[in-house]
């Protein structure tokens, strides 16, 4: 939840007012409009929202503006952040994603929690930050939003087999090293003609002209022209292990020295830089750690019998019982309608985020521990879920297989979510107002791009 406060501090998803319109002409002196800065289908961008993410990334990176490009070209970076979340929100929304107000409640009380404040003290905080509480939700609730559509849309795109794991824990056996990568990315639509093929080959060569030449360093170009949503972190990447990195860029790992960038290389996404940063043994790396959690659920089956507004208003009927003082485990006996854990009095035992799908993983990370939630809808039905604990556990045998299966179904789903908002990005109508982009290396007439 640390990540998602940051998340949405750097977005800067802040929604300012017009003035109403029987305001007074005073009122409106001193209450100015505000400006479209985009238009991105039904939904707009505000030009004080733009200023205000802009601020946020400045304030982010105080003591280090060196590493910034100019304004002008970080309010590009900037606006195309903000239309990508106007995008996955929307597309959230069409596809049916909803996210409740308690369950907002629970995501900010989790943020208090885990940075050592209490809710009223978060909100403290954000208001002395100059964001109003209202705008503040507003964001939080985009930002589940968007999870969830991801994890839909890698629970429907996304699948590793038994062979992919076989492969990657063989691979680990015969080489613990651990590479820290950073990229820049020059996309290319779905059924590119050549025309974009060659413009976009001659960018990213004038972008590696830059860099060779000292002119400028890899993270600053990240930042000025990557088209990867990272592009604001200096294309960084962390950490990976070699079944972590395409195969397109596996083998020039093995030949290269920290420092060394590759040339362009045509990958499915477009056209890549990788730089190599740093080079560990597995070794040095921290114990690989997992979150598990405990706790035990109540399910209302959804079927041909028991239509959903049934099974909701049983499900609310039985949390108002235990919220009375019912014991949970003697409810779960009764009424509970999964026959795995009804025996049990509910209880799931300690498991993963996922490992109960993304949509009830999700709420119980949002709770905290010994808390009951509200009834929670997934494709079963209706549950009623209490967070009995939380541990962090050493991946040992028993869970190397599923943390290599992650490993694996994470790349994927980086490079498939990446093609997802490329071609959202580009069915979508998008009217930026104000001033033009600058032009990439490569495209502007006056540089050699060594291409």
């Amino acid at each position: 939840m640390k990540k998602l406060l940051a998340c949405v501090l750097a977005a800067g998803a802040l929604y300012a007012s017009a003035p109403l319109l029987g305001a007074t002409a005073t009122a409106q002196e001193l209450q100015p409009i505000d400006r479209i800065a985009a238009v991105v289908d039904e939904s707009v961008i505000l030009r004080s929202e733009l200023d205000r993410a802009v601020n946020n990334i400045l304030a982010q990176y105080a003591g280090r503006e060196g590493q910034l490009p100019p304004r002008e070209v970080l309010e590009r970076q900037v606006m195309e952040r903000l239309i990508l979340v106007k995008l996955q929100v929307g597309r959230a929304q069409e596809t049916g994603v909803r996210v409740t107000d308690q369950e907002i409640d629970q995501a900010i009380a989790s943020i208090a929690q885990q940075n050592g404040a209490t809710p009223e003290q978060l909100r403290q905080q954000v208001t002395r930050d100059g964001t109003s509480y209202p705008e503040f939700r507003n964001s939080i609730r985009e930002e589940l939003l968007i999870q969830r559509l991801r994890q839909r849309f890698a629970q429907s795109r996304i699948s590793v087999s038994e062979a992919e794991v076989d492969a990657a824990l063989s691979a680990q056996q015969n080489s613990g090293t651990q590479y820290h990568l950073a990229h820049i990315l020059v996309s290319l639509p779905e059924g590119a003609t050549p025309e974009q093929i060659a413009t976009a080959q001659k960018k990213i060569q004038g972008v590696k002209t830059l860099i060779d030449s000292g002119e400028m360093d890899f993270s600053a170009a990240a930042v000025r022209y990557s088209d990867s949503p990272n592009a604001l972190e200096g294309g960084d990447l962390g950490w990976r292990s070699m079944n972590e990195i395409p195969s397109a860029f596996s083998d020039l790992m093995r030949a290269m020295s920290p420092g060394q960038v590759t040339a362009p290389v045509r990958g499915p996404s477009g056209f890549q830089l990788l730089k190599l940063v740093e080079v560990r043994d597995a070794s040095q790396a921290a114990p690989s750690l997992v979150t598990q959690y405990h706790a035990r659920h109540i399910l209302i089956r959804v079927d041909d019998t028991t239509p959903d507004t049934e099974a909701r208003a049983t499900a609310e009927t039985l949390r108002a019982r235990i919220a009375g003082g019912a014991n949970f485990a003697e409810i779960a006996r009764e009424s509970s309608q999964d026959p795995s854990s009804q025996g049990k009095g509910g209880d799931l035992g300690w498991f993963t985020q996922d490992q109960y799908g993304p949509d009830f993983g999700g709420q119980v990370v949002a709770l905290e521990d010994g808390q009951l939630s509200q009834p929670i809808r997934t494709q079963a039905g209706w549950h009623i879920v209490e967070r009995l604990g939380t541990r962090q556990t050493d991946v040992g045998d028993d869970n190397r297989r599923a943390q290599v299966r992650e490993t694996i179904g994470r790349r994927k789903l980086e490079d498939e979510w990446n093609r997802y908002l490329r071609e959202m990005r580009g069915e979508a109508y998008v009217d930026v107002r104000g001033k033009t982009p600058e032009p990439a290396p490569g495209t502007e007439p006056a540089p050699a791009t060594g291409g």
